[in-house]
């Protein structure tokens, strides 16, 4: 069992940037690879970034690459999702997950554990 708590969020103006954080405890972290995922109301979960087990390989959806830069330290048991540049579409509850997988999965069923999320809303 792993537990994750989410922080981070809030409230910030369209170009401005926010950054997540996602906390483990439990089980030893670095056994997991990371992903962060959102849900907007009315909308599916989707896939926002992940990061290996070691750090050395991260993945990033098409929407959010260049913008988002995800990270992790074993060492203290957190990954931090950096978002730069944000845009009223990113506009949602931010959720982090932790997944047993090899590779960093994509998709949210893939993944085993789930924090509570943290809300990011961008005005215009």
């Amino acid at each position: 069992q792993v537990q994750l708590v989410e922080s981070g969020g809030g409230l910030v103006q369209a170009g401005g940037s926010l950054r997540l954080s996602c906390a483990a405890s439990g089980r030893t972290f670095s056994i997991y690879a990371m992903g962060w995922f959102r849900q907007a109301p009315g909308k599916e979960r989707e896939f926002v970034a992940a990061i290996s087990r070691s750090g050395s390989s991260t993945f990033y959806a098409d929407s959010v690459r260049g913008r988002f830069t995800l990270s992790r330290d074993n060492a203290k048991s957190t990954v931090d999702l950096q978002m730069n540049s944000l845009k009223p579409e990113d506009t949602a509850v931010f959720y982090c997950a932790a997944g047993n997988a090899l590779i960093p999965p994509t998709t949210p069923g893939k993944y085993n554990y789930w924090g509570q999320g943290t809300q990011v809303t961008v005005s215009s």
